[in-house]
């Protein structure tokens, strides 16, 4: 059997995506999003084995993060902060990215990152230099899920 590559085709387009930010049950097109990454990482500990000269690895637990870069037009996330500063009240919210391109035969995928809590944000800002502004945030999530997912690219299994 020969061996099977990648198509070009199969690659996705990275602007072809759509992302969806809920926020108290109102759901906001985030069309002003330039980028947004969202990893999680296991939490492990070292777990000494008697007889072995080297430690094992035991997974213990997740943390989710992300950040996003947005055109600088938007104060919900903003408001988000104000709230938290006069009232104490940390308003957590859902992120809906949505990646597909037509192209490409691996179809589409969504993923909700749930409870999504801000790190803290720009309050305001200004670039006599610049060309237009940009908007950026750090964020923890607590959960998520995977309701569509790529399909399998013909070779790989």
């Amino acid at each position: 059997m020969a061996n099977q590559i990648l198509n070009a085709k199969d690659t996705v387009s990275a602007p072809l995506a759509e992302c969806y930010v809920t926020i108290e049950n109102k759901r906001y097109n985030f069309m002003q999003a330039i980028n947004l990454e969202a990893t999680m990482e296991k939490n492990k500990t070292e777990v000494p084995i008697l007889g072995k000269t080297g430690k094992g690895n035991k997974a213990t637990g997740w943390t989710g993060t992300g950040s996003a870069t947005f055109h600088y037009n938007t104060t919900i996330f903003r408001e988000l902060l104000k709230r938290y500063k006069e009232t104490g009240e940390d308003v957590y919210f859902d992120i809906q990215v949505t990646n597909e391109d037509k192209t490409s035969s691996v179809g589409r995928q969504t993923v909700i990152l749930k409870d999504c809590n801000l790190d803290g944000g720009i309050l305001t800002k200004f670039d006599a230099d610049g060309e237009y502004l940009e908007d950026e945030f750090d964020f923890t999530f607590e959960d998520f899920e995977i309701p569509e997912k790529f399909n399998v690219l013909p070779g790989m299994e």
